[in-house]
């Protein structure tokens, strides 16, 4: 039985979205529009506008102004914080209406979103409006050699960037877009913010929630569009003062080398290929804990645990408990009751994730549940354990992000720290034992941004998030992420 779809959410995706800048809803300059597709069906679900450079231009323009102009900077810091409070209200009294959008656009079950994502969302405006009135510098009693006898005043201040360009994923698309907007809106900033072109839907209906939470025009704008075009143009907009994305590894290369124009501030949060380690005394809830590491969001998931290391004496039985549970899982579509997994987000992505099980396979691996796509219709992938791999092959060394997991045996805790280091990467990793002197001195080896000990994916608004190496530069969440978003000024006075 499918959820009924609110008649609001049918009006929201009936008519064509367009572009929010300025605090206006205004078409592409170009008058072109691109269809998002039902990941479920492979059919249109709404008609979106297709910005791209001129739009861009328009909307930082528009953000520019309202940094330098605007009221946005003349408010009080406790003024801020209430309008930022405010968002995740309506979040939450919209949860209902996102939470389906989302479903219908990402692919995700209803249930998932309703639960997860739409309370994460207005959580992290919660907290970050908090912080509002807490950004503070420092006097500093400073010696200066050279100029014995002179008394000095000398103080910090900390300030918002400017203007920000943000290019969020399509995996968590109401999520990464509070990840993102909240702690630069509390900093003071302004924002261009552009959606992935594959779940523009939630992105456009928080413009709306924004408006109505009272942040001035200006202030947020979102462009909607394709990577090559909009997103590029915002990485390289010189009057962008610092560009955040989230997204893979080889975009933000990308990202990296449009912003040396002007020479933004960067922040990236990037891919992954987490390790999760099980050690034979793990309890139990390992198995499904191991499950839940690979499985959780399709596997469409930064820090999924798409490495399993199981020490020798429960390798058998741990990866057959994970195989039952993959088996187990009920896919279809994200509104229709009873759906555990629902489709990957595009027929790109399909092609991707059974590229690389096509590949593992041909090289020599075994699947023990899965393997190959599910049905003929959407975007299903079959939840897949596989196992007889090595180290050099490609499953095991890229990020598939899909629900693709690979186990191999270990022997002792001397071997697996250098294994689970074994890669680019370093966002996340998971470590199951009950021997916690153990995990916490393997947790002070792995070399990952976030280590879960005898649970995972665990996330929280005061918790930073970020990678090691290849998966990424800063942190988002938790007071780390005020960085990103400040500028830092001495000032000295002679006395």
């Amino acid at each position: 039985m499918t959820v009924t779809v609110d008649r609001s959410v049918e009006e929201f995706t009936a008519a064509p979205r367009q572009l929010f800048i300025n605090g206006q809803w205004t078409t592409a300059a170009s008058g072109k529009t691109f269809d998002t597709p039902n990941p479920a069906t492979g059919q249109t679900l709404a008609r979106i506008a297709e910005g791209d450079a001129a739009d861009i231009d328009k909307a930082v323009g528009a953000a520019r102004r309202a940094f330098d102009d605007g009221p946005w900077g003349r408010l009080t810091p406790s003024e801020r914080g209430r309008i930022i409070w405010r968002i995740g209200d309506l979040i939450l009294e919209h949860a209902e209406e996102l939470a389906q959008l989302e479903s219908l656009d990402n692919g995700k079950p209803y249930p998932v979103a309703l639960a997860a994502d739409i309370p994460l969302s207005a959580d992290m405006f919660h907290y970050m409006a908090g912080w509002a009135t807490k950004i503070e510098g420092n006097t500093i009693d400073i010696s200066v050699p050279y100029m014995p006898g002179a008394n000095f005043h000398t103080y910090t201040l900390r300030e918002p960037v400017g203007v920000v360009g943000q290019i969020i994923p399509w995996n968590f698309p109401l999520l990464m877009a509070a990840w993102k907007l909240a702690p630069a809106l509390t900093t003071g900033n302004t924002v261009v913010l552009k959606p992935a072109e594959q779940t523009p839907l939630t992105a456009l209906k928080l413009a709306e929630l924004i408006a109505a939470a009272g942040v001035p025009d200006g202030v947020v704008n979102v462009v909607t569009g394709f990577g090559e075009t909009a997103g590029a143009a915002l990485a390289a907009h010189p009057h962008v003062d610092k560009v955040a994305f989230t997204g893979s590894t080889e975009v933000g290369k990308l990202i990296v080398q449009a912003a040396a124009g002007n020479l933004k501030k960067v922040s990236l949060e990037l891919g992954g290929k987490s390790p999760n380690i099980v050690f034979e005394d793990a309890s139990p809830a390992a198995v499904e804990g191991a499950a839940n590491a690979i499985f959780f969001n399709h596997g469409q998931c930064c820090v999924a645990g798409s490495r399993l290391f199981v020490q020798e004496g429960r390798f058998d039985e741990v990866v057959e408990g994970v195989a039952q549970i993959a088996r187990s899982i009920r896919l279809g579509p994200g509104m229709e009751s009873g759906t555990q997994m629902g489709p990957l987000v595009s027929d790109e992505q399909l092609r991707r994730v059974t590229g690389y099980l096509e590949s593992g396979l041909a090289d020599g691996a075994t699947a023990v549940t899965g393997g190959t796509r599910h049905g003929d219709q959407g975007y299903f992938v079959e939840p897949t354990v596989l196992t007889n791999t090595r180290p050099d092959m490609k499953v095991v060394r890229e990020e598939i992000f899909g629900p693709v997991v690979v186990a191999a045996p270990f022997s002792s805790i001397d071997d697996i720290a250098a294994a689970a280091n074994d890669t680019d990467y370093g966002l996340g990793a998971g470590i199951w034992t009950q021997d916690i002197s153990k995990a916490h001195a393997l947790a002070k080896k792995i070399r990952a941004g976030s280590v879960w000990i005898n649970c995972y994916n665990v996330f929280d608004a005061s918790l930073p998030f970020g990678g090691y190496k290849q998966s990424g530069w800063g942190r988002e969440m938790g007071h780390e992420v005020l960085e990103a978003y400040t500028e830092v000024k001495a000032v000295t006075t002679l006395l």
